[in-house]
This record gives C-alpha cells, sequence and structure tokens, in this order.
C-alpha cells in the first residue's frame, strides 16, 4: 500500500498507544497475459517507513479531497452496499469513508503511484474545473472522469494493533481495459513505488510480499482466473490478526 499523506502518529512501544486508525483504498489492476492472469504490482522503497521493499498493489490512505470528486459510472449495488458495512455510509462529517469517496482514493493512488488513469472521457464544467480536489489536476487537463463502474470491491482488512500505522484498507480490483492509454506506460509514475510490472498470478508468491498481499491473492485466484470476472459472492474481512481460517464475509 502506498505510504499515506504524513499526519503526527503516537509511537508504538511499551505502554503507548496505537496509531490512529486511517481509512485507506487499494487497486488491483488485472489483465490476461501469456501465463495467465497478471496483476500490476510495484516495490515499495527499502527505506519506507510502512512495509518496506515489499511488493504491493498501489494504494493508499484516503484524502479529504477525494469526497469531493465527482466520478464517471456508478458502483454496483453489492459493492456499494458492502463498503456501507459497519457504518462507512453515515455521514458522520467531513471525512467520513463513503464509498465513492474510497473508489476515488484507490483511482487516485493508482495514478500518482503508477501514472495509469482508470478513467473515461467525461467534460469538466467551468465549475468543476473552478473546484479540482488536490491530487486530480491530471484528470482535468484530459478531460478523463475517474471511472467507479470500473471497479468492484474484493477484500478488506485491517492493519493489526501494535504497527508504526494501522489502517482500514479497501481492496478494489479492475480490468486493465478500463485504463484509459497504454497500460505499460510507467513515464508519469511518482517515485512511491519502484520496480512496477506486470506479474503473473502463478508467480506473484515468489515476489517479497506482505502477508496480507499473499491473502489477498489467494482469495483473488479464482476470480481472476476468468477473462470477465464479475462481482464476488462476498467480500473476505481481515480485522487486526484474525487466524485466515476465521476471515469474516461481507454478503
Amino acid at each position: 500500500m502506498a505510504s499515506p499523506r504524513r499526519r503526527p502518529q503516537a509511537k508504538v512501544g511499551s505502554g503507548a498507544p496505537d496509531p490512529v486508525l486511517r481509512h485507506a483504498a487499494t487497486l488491483i489492476l488485472h489483465r490476461h497475459g501469456a501465463d495467465g492472469p497478471e496483476v500490476l504490482m510495484g516495490q515499495r522503497a527499502r527505506k519506507a517507513a510502512f512495509m518496506p521493499s515489499k511488493f504491493v498493489f498501489p494504494g493508499g490512505a484516503l484524502d479529504p479531497g477525494d469526497a469531493h470528486m465527482r466520478l464517471a459510472g456508478a458502483l454496483s449495488p453489492a459493492c456499494r452496499s458492502r463498503l456501507c458495512i459497519d457504518g462507512a455510509c453515515e455521514r458522520d462529517g467531513p471525512d467520513a469513508p463513503l464509498p465513492e469517496a474510497l473508489v476515488a482514493a484507490a483511482i487516485r493512488e493508482l495514478w500518482e503511484e503508477t501514472g495509469l488513469m482508470l478513467a473515461r472521457p467525461e467534460p469538466w464544467s467551468t465549475a468543476d474545473l473552478a473546484a479540482i480536489p488536490p491530487g486530480w489536476d491530471a484528470f482535468a487537463q484530459a478531460g478523463l472522469r475517474p471511472d467507479a463502474s470500473a471497479c468492484r470491491f474484493v477484500f478488506r482488512a485491517v492493519t493489526p494493533p501494535a504497527r508504526s500505522r494501522r489502517f482500514d484498507a479497501r481492496f478494489f480490483a479492475a480490468r486493465a481495459a478500463a485504463v484509459a492509454g497504454d497500460v505499460d506506460d510507467f513515464s508519469r509514475a511518482q517515485p512511491e513505488l519502484g520496480a512496477l510490472q506486470w506479474v503473473p498470478l502463478r508467480r506473484a508468491r515468489s515476489f517479497d510480499l506482505p502477508f496480507i498481499t499473499t491473502v489477498v491473492l489467494a482469495e483473488l485466484s479464482h476470480l481472476l482466473s476468468h477473462p470477465e470476472p464479475g462481482v464476488p459472492d462476498d467480500v473476505p474481512f481481515v480485522r487486526n490478526d484474525d487466524i485466515v481460517s476465521n476471515i469474516r464475509r461481507l454478503r
């Protein structure tokens, strides 16, 4: 997962409180290659504070501006309903993790970390251009809107306690064909992830992966084996250090 925007965090140590749990979103871009299903991954920096040197999917923390980004298309009713479980649709304030804000965060992080836009052409009005949320300028300049309809909610995980940073992360999957432009062109990526590459699913576990990424890949193996995967029957949810066999299913 991408490094979030920096905020003061509690130090983890004996007697110290856990860091604040932050909402986050990850995007698993996939396609069928010569060796079967492939997923887009990159390597975090060796000196990164969170998951150093690990291969991960693009993603990161929710930004306040993500809630103000108007999306093209709409999430499927099943995905939106599952994202609303545990109060995620309650408007408790301007930073409430609404489903659309989580999708926007995943698409924005994909753009920042890989230079790829999961978007489709749609005009921006004068009012839209006058109030572009931070991080979305390139979409406006290209006349593209982030495409929520291309995303499927497929996994949720909460970072275990006593970690330097903690996230309530929602994982979305999207077909590479929904990207506007060349899916092998990473020239516009910011330097948060290195070694960006399409990894054959059957070889992914040979990479240095975080444990939760291994779990996600195992859960997705059946879904991604189909050329046109649809919305999954349920969404696995790993809360803290739940044993994998006790994964909760969001239906």
